[in-house]
């Protein structure tokens, strides 16, 4: 089992990466990162700005697990609009390879212009659904000939609704190198809050070989009168970790799980967390190189 960490005290350019901040994540216990460089503009960032973050980050033992995709409108059902979201995305990959990266993380999109993960009527329907196949086989070659996993996160809100309508759709674009970044708290529902587990495992269940890494924030429900189920930092709420660490284990040791979700002074607590969960499961945690 490998743990990685995102977010916090990473920063949003991938030229304010340090060798200081490379250690503090090693001291943390995380053996990867998922960087969110959202300052570089993928069509302007040239190799070598990310072949130094690469070289840096091995030079510390540590892996990049993930880079960002942009979260771009993949869906979009204008067809200038959605060409250039592709576009966007095979440059991503192209960044990510340069990088060092391992996978990038995106999602499908959102018609809501608010922002890619709020909701749109329109986000659930079968037009959405036929153009993300269509932007995700445009943009298979890019992540082949890049190395790079174009991993998909779902959501409620947006088309990939559930583990069914993923699998639906990575079927149909049928690529080794387009998969599914799980995070199974973006998934849990009412009928699920009390029963985390029996969904975690038939998220594994359903999506199987397509699983390719995992993100770690925990998920909660209030006492308001209004549905909210508000995610945490792991550990701190009702996700049941030990099936989530042990499947993901089962599945393959190699494939990292990234905390997501957590302040900079919650990380160390959700590193304890998880390194403690895979001790009591017998688990062995690969560390930095």
């Amino acid at each position: 089992m490998r743990f990685g960490m995102s977010g916090a005290f990473l920063p949003s350019n991938m030229d304010d990466f340090t060798p200081e901040i490379a250690q503090r994540v090693k001291e943390l216990g995380f053996s990867g990162v998922f960087s969110r460089f959202r300052d570089n503009d993928p069509f302007e960032t040239p190799p070598a700005k990310c072949h130094r973050v690469r070289d840096l980050l091995a030079d510390h033992g540590l892996r990049l697990y993930q880079a960002t995709g942009y979260w771009q409108p993949l869906i979009h059902p204008n067809e200038t609009a959605r060409q250039k979201a592709v576009r966007t995305l095979q440059e991503a990959l192209r960044v990510a390879g340069n990088l060092g990266a391992r996978g990038i993380d995106t999602g499908p999109g959102s018609l809501n212009p608010t922002g890619p993960w709020n909701p749109h009527p329109d986000n659930w329907n079968l037009e959405s659904r036929e153009q993300l196949i269509k932007s995700l086989k445009e943009s298979s070659k890019a992540a082949e000939d890049n190395q790079v996993y174009l991993s998909l996160e779902g959501h409620q809100f947006v088309v990939l609704e559930n583990e069914e309508v993923t699998k639906e759709i990575l079927d149909a674009v049928d690529s080794p190198w387009v998969r599914s970044d799980l995070d199974p708290a973006n998934w849990i529902t009412l009928k699920t809050i009390f029963r985390t587990g029996e969904a975690i495992n038939h998220m594994f269940d359903i999506l199987r070989k397509h699983i390719v890494s995992g993100h770690a924030k925990d998920v909660t429900i209030t006492n308001a009168h209004t549905l909210h189920l508000p995610t945490a930092s792991c550990g701190n709420g009702m996700l049941d970790f030990k099936t989530y660490i042990r499947r993901m284990e089962t599945l393959n040791p190699e494939y990292p799980l990234i905390v997501e979700g957590s302040s900079e002074s919650e990380l160390p607590k959700a590193s304890m967390f998880l390194h403690q969960t895979a001790e009591e499961l017998r688990i062995k945690v690969i560390g930095p190189e």
